[in-house]
């Protein structure tokens, strides 16, 4: 039995706030467990000089934690002056999985930017930016594609799930104190066929073998059906 009552092939409580945000084309509050994040996507005229004159469309995304989403207030990074490496990399991690959501071809030059701002923070908070992510995503692609009189641009539902060893036991959905103790641990994302977009694993304490990220895969991957199917409630699809 794990530090919060979960068997350790559950995911945490999910919970989802639609339409969270008034503005933002599609918004969402995201909950995994005690982790809360915003997630909203905005469509805005023009795309990045790479993509002008091509017809097709561009999404990216930024992430942040806001100040005393953590146990001690961390600095905001605009006093900063620079963003963290850590924040840059989760940014992109985000924007390339949902890249993979969506055939940008079909929504002309425009860019959707998704932004992910952690409000509560208990592990896996980039997982749920994903997955938050997605929801926010789709939902203002429906009120473009009625806009434009266009077929809904979502290629697949994307969602994602962390993984790690704690005590060499294998957990699904790592909150803060067992991802503090992991001997390793591993961020899952992946479609609605299982197919797997991206994979970041590392060893903390000790090493895993090939049959270890096998049974962590097979189980990440049983976590996401679970979270696509919670994702598709949310949209009134199932």
């Amino acid at each position: 039995m794990r530090n919060d009552g979960r068997l350790n092939d559950q995911l945490r409580d999910i919970r989802v706030v639609k339409d969270y945000i008034r503005y933002p084309q599609g918004s969402v509050l995201i909950e995994y467990g005690e982790t809360k994040v915003i997630c909203n996507a905005t469509i805005s005229e023009g795309v990045p000089p790479f993509l002008k004159g091509t017809g097709t469309g561009w999404l990216t995304s930024e992430y942040s934690m806001l100040p005393c989403s953590t146990h001690t207030r961390n600095q905001r990074e605009s006093q900063k002056g620079k963003l963290t490496g850590r924040t840059q990399e989760i940014s992109r991690l985000i924007g390339r999985s949902l890249r993979s959501a969506i055939d940008l071809s079909l929504i002309g030059e425009r860019t959707i930017t998704i932004d992910c701002d952690v409000i509560q923070a208990d592990g896996g908070t980039r997982t749920a930016s994903i997955t938050g992510g997605f929801l926010a995503l789709y939902i203002a692609c429906q009120k473009l594609s009625e806009d434009l009189k266009i077929g809904n641009p979502i290629k697949s539902f994307v969602a994602a799930v962390s993984l790690g060893i704690v005590n060499g036991e294998i957990m699904l959905d790592l909150n803060y104190e067992e991802d503090s103790n992991a001997e390793a641990d591993i961020n899952l994302i992946a479609n609605e066929k299982s197919e797997i977009i991206e994979i970041q694993g590392t060893s903390e304490k000790g090493t895993f073998d090939k049959d270890m990220l096998n049974k962590m895969i097979d189980l990440g991957l049983n976590g996401i059906n679970q979270l696509i199917d919670i994702q598709k409630r949310v949209l009134n699809l199932k």
